[in-house]
Formats: structure tokens, sequence, C-alpha cells
């Protein structure tokens, strides 16, 4: 008897992936553990392992389709088995008649809700919707009944309201133009480009973004440094980028309107620990890995958990989970000579902190004369619905303060 596979469920938060490439066509002999395809979430790519053995008997997705956990993806069974029934619009139907909670009476029928899914009572129907995917409509202000649903029995997930919000409703597919003479080519956007693109345009769409610029005296963290590398082992590794994560981590603690989220429009969720994303620059586009409870950490966990995160992202392997629950992020552009920037919020977080390089200023001594001196530049991008800008000022004055004495923020631990 025909077996399905579906697609993997890698993460708590993940709720769809995209097909990537193919590595077993139908009528290929297939074994348990075999890759079947390759497939990525907003952030990581994966490979898919057969849980069946036989011959692939047919795909239901081909590459770049963006598919919901747990929907099957493929059937695998003997040469001839007709797989029709586990296609996925019908094996939901299937689903969907022998379900436990479904009666039938006087010519209606009665439906058991479906776990984890939020229903209201529509015009003579149930119309079932996520609450991540009710949440991220509120947001953005858009209707989810316009949403086609994808998840199981038709409810409307998360992925179904990004596509109303970047395409439309029933936003036809045009193709591609072409160059007859070759000026130019069509490149197709890859999964972490769309979702990068996705994300971007809900964060200024629901925020109100507004960006101090301040500067600090680096000499302090450009000592330490000097004195880390002389001293030798693991503090050899500590950049000037760690140190400004250590004293972010601490400072945030007397700000708890910056490390909190909107989770909903009427919403302030403060956090008690600091989760610190830190965006990391990767072949396939930005991913943010989260380093969690960041304030109880020293500096040297600091810097090797970001070195680890960093690789895991890099190879495409880092498990999403790692990837979201952030409550403040820092995207670190100082290494490639930006010296300002405006970096955009990662929703629904409430602030985010741009890391620029280190320029000489000068500036006038005691005695009337003029010194330069090394100024690192920081931009913090907050959202103005819940933050204001003495406030947001207050915090830079803070944290440019710590890195100014670093030694003694050490201490203080």
């Amino acid at each position: 008897m025909a077996k399905a596979v579906v697609m993997p469920k890698v993460g708590i938060t993940v709720e769809s992936c995209i097909i990537g490439e193919w590595k077993k066509r139908p009528g290929d002999l297939v074994a348990v553990g075999d890759i079947l395809f390759d497939f990525e979430t907003d952030k990581a790519s994966f490979e898919c392992e057969s849980t069946e053995a036989g011959v692939l008997l047919e795909n239901f997705f081909g590459p770049g389709e963006e598919v919901p956990v747990l929907t099957n993806v493929c059937a695998i069974g003997q040469p001839g088995e007709d797989a029709s029934a586990l296609r996925p619009a019908q094996a939901a139907q299937k689903a969907t008649a022998s379900e436990p909670g479904r009666t039938e009476a006087a010519g209606t029928k009665a439906e058991a809700p479906v776990a984890g899914a939020q229903e209201t009572a529509g015009e003579g129907d149930i119309f079932r919707i996520s609450p991540r995917a009710r949440g991220l409509a509120e947001r953005a202000g858009e209707d989810p009944r316009q949403a086609s649903g994808t998840g199981p029995m038709g409810r409307v997930v998360e992925v179904d309201i990004r596509r109303l919000m970047s395409e439309g409703r029933a936003k036809e597919t045009r193709p591609a133009p072409q160059s007859a003479g070759g000026e130019y080519e069509d490149i197709k956007l890859t999964g972490i480009r769309r979702a990068i693109a996705r994300s971007m345009k809900e964060s200024l769409a629901v925020s109100a973004q507004l960006t101090n610029h301040h500067s600090f005296d680096a000499t302090s963290i450009l000592r330490c440094r000097v004195e880390f590398k002389a001293a030798g082992g693991e503090l050899v590794g500590v950049t000037l980028g760690d140190m400004v994560l250590f004293a972010v981590s601490r400072t945030l603690k007397n700000h708890p309107d910056l490390n909190a989220t909107m989770p909903e429009k009427t919403t302030l969720r403060r956090y008690r620990t600091v989760n610190l994303a830190v965006a990391v620059d990767t072949p396939r586009g930005l991913v943010v890995p989260v380093i969690f409870g960041a304030d109880k950490k020293s500096l040297i966990e600091i810097s090797k958990e970001l070195k680890e995160l960093a690789a895991a992202a890099r190879s495409g392997g880092i498990s999403p989970d790692l990837l979201q629950g952030g409550s403040f992020t820092v995207s670190n552009l100082g290494v490639l000579g930006v010296e300002s920037f405006t970096p955009v919020l990662n929703p629904p977080q409430t602030g985010i902190l741009g890391v620029c390089s280190i320029t000489q200023r000068a500036r006038q001594k005691e005695d009337g004369g003029y010194e330069f001196y090394p100024a690192m530049g920081l931009s913090l991008t907050y959202d103005h619905r819940v933050v204001d800008g003495a406030p947001a000022a207050r915090f830079m004055q803070e944290l440019c303060k710590n890195l100014e004495n670093f030694t003694a923020l050490l201490l203080r631990g």
C-alpha cells in the first residue's frame, strides 16, 4: 500500500517550508533514509529523508513551492500503485470525513474544532485560522478572510497572511519579461530573500520607526582588546562587536520598553531577560540568531556562543528555534566601514541597534588645544508607538557611558 512522506516540522515556530531540489524522481527506487529533496525555511536549509522504502510514485509539489509542515509531499509504494488518495487535497477531505467530532443529523454537519486553531462563525460556515496568522493579520491591518487557507482542512496559517500581504488576493502570476539582446537576466528570489522582503515590508508597515545616531569614545574598548590579545587563551577571540553585545545586554535591563516586543497593537511585552538577536551575513542572506539570556552570560560566553551561532547560520543548518524569540537586535556594519545607517526593526521587537565603524574625531582639550580620539558610531532605531525620543536617548547615553568605561562594566558583571 502506498505511503505518504510529509513535510518535516523542523522548529516549533515553523509553519511552512519551501521545496528546493528534488533528489529523487518518480520511478526511482527509494530506501529509508535516502534524501528525497532539500527544503528551506525563511532562515535555514535542510534535507528531507525518506521514511518509507519502495518506488517514488508521485511528487505533489515542485521546486519553489511553499508547503505547510506535515503536509503530504510525495508518495512511495510499489510500481503501478495508485497514489491519488494521498494527494494533499484528497487526504484532507478524507481526514475531514473521518473526523471523530463530525456528525450528521437532519441533513446538517457539525465539525469539531481543529487543535490550535481559532474558529469564527461565518455565513453558514466555519472560518479556521491559527493564532499566529490572526495576530499577523491584526498587526498588518489585513482581513484574514481574504486569504486562501492552505493549512489542514483549509485553515488559514501564517504563510497565507504573508502571501496576502505581499501579493494581494487572487493576483495572477505574470511571466517575467525576457531580454532579447541579453542586456539583463531575471533571477528568481530565493526563499530566504523573499522572507526578508516580507519581513522588512511588514516592519515598516506596522510600526512607527525613528532612528537616533550617537557616538562614543572607543579608547576603552580598544585598550581592552589589546589587553585581551596579550592575555591569550579564550580572550584572544573576543571582538569589539562582542564587547558591544555585552554592554547592550547589561544596559537594556534599565530600559524595559526597548527590551520588548509588540505581539499585538495594544500590548507591550516586556522581557525579564535579554534575548539578544544578532544579525549575521550569510551567503543565503541575512540571518538573525538569538543569544538567549545574554544578560546572565559572561563576555567570553557571549563571544563563543555568537561564533557558534554564526557558523551554524552560514552553513544553513541552524535550528529555526534559534532564530525566534529575540527581545532586541544588534546589527554590526562597522566592519564594512559604514559610519552611520538606519537599521529596520526586527518585528515585533521595539528596538534595534546599528553598530558603525570607528572614525577619528577632534575635540577640544582643557588647555584650549585639540586632540583626536577614536569615535564609534551607534544608530538606534525604535518603535515610536511605545518609545519616545528622550527615553531612547537616555538608553544610548547609558550604553555609551558603559562602553567608555568598559573595564568598570566588566567588574560589575
